[in-house]
């Protein structure tokens, strides 16, 4: 079993309260954050959140059965401020079924979730600005934030020119190939009825299970912006974003979407052409790496997923005979 913390609601604390609202209780918001051998970057992770401008928030830290000091170093941040928890899982699970383990923990009290990987951090500003715009607009229940990722600064472009937006309008521009507004979880926050409305948040077995679940979530609620860096988050060579990266598995995550989402999202006719010019763009993309000297790992994943999603390499489109005969 895991060792479970109850985030308690301190509404008699005396933290000083941020200007976000001039009258009444402002909201709750739980900050989880899953937690894998980090001792180096715990500390960091907890004392942006402390540093918070925004007054009421609870955290608690999920560590994977850790063989560091991850635990630890949480523990004594637990032990002298209230608002902190920590839950330590008996053994090692995947990195998808933890998150939805510190999903499972928000406070029941909690009108929003914040995630903050355990190797980033947030802006001091980051909790008190997403909770102001997602409090002026109802219907929004995903936020999001320019987020300084590495030395580079997310997304790169926002083609929207207001700051508040239409779920399924996000969802068309996202899968029309402008991915940087959804996906890694640090930058965004959730309205936490989104996450409680069903036992697992992110699908199991799925890398891009973050930007699947936005994508849900925006098919009934809308999107809000804050045009403001808010986040860090780091990029290390042993992570999952930098496997994806080796291996691209965005291009099949994004026809993957496109299948799953598309009909929700487009006409048909503009469906069957998305699909289309992906396809194309996906084949040639696989036709350049004929000579860089990919390894098999690299051509066996592809070939899994293109068969996975209905378009096999042994039999793919004519447009694509060309470029695939010298690959198999």
């Amino acid at each position: 079993m895991n060792e479970h913390y109850v985030a308690k609601d301190d509404s008699t604390n005396q933290y000083p309260k941020s200007q976000f609202m001039n009258q009444g209780e402002i909201p709750l918001v739980s900050v989880v954050t899953p937690a894998y051998n980090e001792e180096q970057y715990i500390g960091e992770c907890i004392d942006s959140v402390i540093r918070q401008t925004y007054s009421r928030w609870h955290l608690v830290v999920v560590d994977n059965a850790s063989t560091d000091r991850t635990f630890d170093i949480a523990q004594s941040y637990a032990a002298k401020d209230r608002r902190i928890g920590v839950v330590r899982n008996e053994t090692t699970v995947p990195v998808i079924e933890n998150y939805n383990i510190a999903f499972r923990q928000l406070c029941p009290q909690a009108k929003y979730c914040k995630v903050v990987a355990a190797d980033d951090w947030l802006y001091p500003e980051c909790l008190e600005q997403m909770v102001r715009i997602a409090e002026g607009n109802p219907n929004v229940a995903l936020i999001g934030a320019y987020s300084l990722t590495g030395r580079r600064v997310e997304p790169r472009e926002v083609s929207f020119t207001s700051n508040v937006v239409c779920g399924r309008d996000v969802s068309r521009s996202y899968l029309s190939g402008v991915p940087y507004l959804l996906g890694a979880p640090t930058p965004l926050m959730f309205r936490a009825d989104v996450i409680r409305s069903q036992p697992s948040f992110f699908r199991q077995q799925k890398l891009h299970a973050d930007a699947e679940a936005c994508l849900e979530v925006l098919q009934q609620h809308d999107y809000a912006f804050v045009p403001q860096i808010l986040t860090f988050s780091r990029v290390r060579e042993t992570s999952l974003t930098s496997d994806s990266q080796r291996l691209n598995v965005y291009i099949p995550n994004r026809l993957e979407f496109l299948i799953n989402f598309g009909p929700r999202c487009f006409s048909k006719q503009e469906l069957k052409q998305h699909i289309h010019d992906l396809l194309v763009r996906y084949y040639t993309y696989l036709g350049s790496q004929v000579l860089c000297e990919r390894d098999q790992v690299f051509w066996s994943f592809h070939h899994r997923r293109l068969s996975e999603l209905g378009y096999p390499l042994n039999r793919p489109p004519c447009y694509a005979q060309a470029i695939l005969t010298q690959v198999f």
